[in-house]
């Protein structure tokens, strides 16, 4: 091979290296990253649509189950509201046997919005009956939440307990239901 066609051999490979990782950097690479991203993008977009379909499933229940959370709200009137508090309490010291012996409602802003109805109440009974007293307050559907307990042995063999319970429940306005 002469010497001429040896160096134009050579330019020409190095002309083709030059034009092969020119384009490596300016298109492969690029239409790579592009490719990645927006495959990730695409998973994403697809695990949201599921996400989306399981909502549109489960639409119904979760429907449902607000309606019966947002009508156990106490009224946002006062009177029917302290009402359905008395007549709450009445209902599970009934069920549980126990004897209540006082009930101190109070009112309270807890936010712009947001009221809640405080109860304090006093109640006395066995064991059995205190625990099933908590147990029908918990399992109400009233929006009623046990801020705090407070049992205390009113005899020398603990049968009869003293039992102070704070509640509170929920109450929206009107335009908020």
């Amino acid at each position: 091979m002469k010497f001429q066609n040896r160096q134009q051999a050579l330019v020409a490979v190095a002309g083709i290296a030059v034009a092969l990782w020119a384009g490596d950097r300016l298109v492969v690479t690029p239409l790579v990253r592009t490719w990645k991203a927006r495959s990730e993008e695409v998973g994403r977009l697809e695990k949201s649509v599921g996400q989306g379909a399981a909502l549109l499933e489960r639409e119904q229940a979760i429907r449902e189950r607000w309606e019966s959370m947002r009508t156990g709200f106490l009224s946002n009137e006062v009177s029917v509201a302290e009402s359905q508090v008395l007549k709450a309490f009445e209902r599970w010291s009934r069920q549980s046997g126990i004897s209540v012996s006082g009930i101190r409602p109070q009112w309270k802003q807890t936010a712009e919005d947001l009221m809640t109805l405080d109860c304090r109440a006093d109640a006395v009974g066995s064991l059995s009956q205190v625990a099933r007293f908590l147990y029908e307050v918990e399992k109400d559907p009233l929006a009623f939440k046990i801020e705090g307990v407070d049992i205390t042995a009113r005899d020398t063999e603990g049968q009869q307990l003293a039992l102070a319970l704070q509640v509170s429940g929920l109450v929206t306005p009107a335009e908020k239901r």
